[in-house]
């Protein structure tokens, strides 16, 4: 690759001089596997970005995606339809906890993001309470990029570029000392869902639309909330008549050992946000489900039938070859039974990760499902520089694993052996060694 096509891309969340000086290129992929350009075999450690459990490069997907491309490859979703986009809806709302019934689609977890709270405001604005505007986010929460999803979202290195944005308060997030290298749920720390009693009276219940929050902080380092937690955050927006949004773009379709971590956590909110792998990563698809209540009071309206009840949508809502990626990723998930294998192997995954608790520099390690993230002990003034190095040695020696922050994280595909395990666990103590 020649200087100028290397300039020509400004990569994304990247730093760019450094890439550029010594390129980290991927040119294919196959199971749980990257190919690099000098033609090592690398473990694919994160799925990609928490996108390709199933594995890279499914011929299923890859199938389905060509047959939809001959048959159907663009379809307006502005006033007109295709059938597969009504299909993979229902298909979506067969495996929800009850009453999540209607899936609005995006593309992205940042157009998730905008879209549930501005289907959160505008439902209160339909049943007349207009008011009800405040969004409560929590802090190291990741909803995305976009504006309202760095507004929502409490990384402040994701903020500090960009000044205000969206109006919104914070939640703390549920990192509790005395709780480090606690394996699945942390046992204490349920009552720092007792601050969203604090914030929602500040700012009085008659302005706030909604709380969203990731049920496990993924991009944060895997936060998992301790026992109770999410139950106590449902039962204050419920008490307070605030609606509350599980942002699952990572936990999803099998990531923690269940189709959504609503039904692992047995906490049912108002609003799922999903993308990621939906898809397993093959294309890019988002969807926003909501319970039949909100859907209904949009179309309970005065307005002639013709006209949109919500004038909110993407180009891509619904793309066809989207859809078709993702019949045949769900096809694959559930023949496989890939998210059992996930629930059956986690306890051993757990085991072994936490085997690097006295690794050189670790100050906390955090577990749930095929998620681990582990807090590494910054150098002075400087917290990125450690994780950033250990994910750097990783990759030198055929390990993909990603660093965010003052953390290293691990997203294992869904179809990781035992000894890959192993090995991946190995190559990240060697790096911290």
């Amino acid at each position: 690759m020649d200087r100028a096509e290397m300039e020509a891309f400004w990569m994304p969340y990247t730093g760019n001089r450094e890439f550029k000086k010594k390129p980290r290129l991927i040119t294919g992929a196959k199971g749980a596997y990257y190919f690099s350009e000098d033609g090592r075999k690398i473990f694919d450690g994160m799925s990609g970005l928490w996108t390709t459990g199933a594995g890279h490069n499914r011929i299923e997907i890859a199938d389905a995606v060509s047959e939809q491309l001959r048959r159907l490859d663009y379809s307006p979703a502005f006033q007109y339809g295709h059938p597969l986009a009504f299909e993979l809806a229902e298909r979506i709302v067969s495996l929800t906890p009850e009453s999540l019934d209607h899936v609005f689609y995006t593309n992205s977890g940042s157009e998730c993001t905008d879209t549930s709270t501005k289907i959160a405001r505008a439902y209160w604005r339909q049943i007349g309470q207009p008011a009800k505007t405040k969004i409560i986010g929590r802090t190291r929460g990741y909803h995305g990029a976009s504006w309202g999803a760095i507004s929502f979202g409490g990384i402040p290195a994701n903020k500090k570029l960009w000044g205000q944005a969206v109006d919104s308060d914070h939640l703390k997030h549920t990192l509790l000392p005395g709780n480090e290298f606690s394996r699945g749920l942390p046992q204490s720390g349920q009552d720092l869902a007792d601050e969203l009693e604090d914030i929602i009276t500040l700012h009085d219940a008659s302005n706030v639309a909604a709380v969203i929050v990731e049920p496990i902080s993924g991009s944060a380092g895997v936060i998992v909330p301790p026992v109770g937690y999410l139950q106590r955050l449902s039962d204050i927006c419920r008490k307070h008549e605030v609606l509350l949004i599980f942002d699952e773009v990572i936990t999803a379709f099998g990531r923690i050992g269940d189709w959504f971590a609503a039904s692992a956590f047995e906490v049912t909110p108002d609003i799922i946000n999903v993308a990621k792998q939906i898809t397993n990563g093959a294309i890019p698809l988002g969807a926003v489900i909501v319970k039949g209540e909100i859907y209904q009071a949009f179309m309970e309206s005065d307005s002639p039938e013709y006209v949109a009840e919500l004038p909110h949508g993407y180009t891509y809502s619904s793309h066809p070859v989207a859809c078709a990626a993702a019949m045949a990723s769900l096809d694959i998930l559930e023949r496989e039974g890939l998210i059992e294998r996930v629930r059956q192997l986690a306890p051993i995954f757990e085991s072994k990760v936490h085997q690097l608790r006295d690794s050189p520099n670790v100050l906390d390690i955090r577990n749930y499902g095929f998620a681990a993230g582990m807090t590494l002990k910054p150098y002075p003034g400087d917290p990125t520089r450690r994780p950033w190095e250990v994910a750097m040695k990783c990759w030198e020696n055929g390990f993909y694993v990603r660093s965010g922050g003052d953390t290293i994280q691990l997203g294992l595909p869904f179809i990781t052996t035992e000894s890959e395990m192993d090995s991946v666990v190995n190559a990240i103590g060697d790096a911290l060694s």
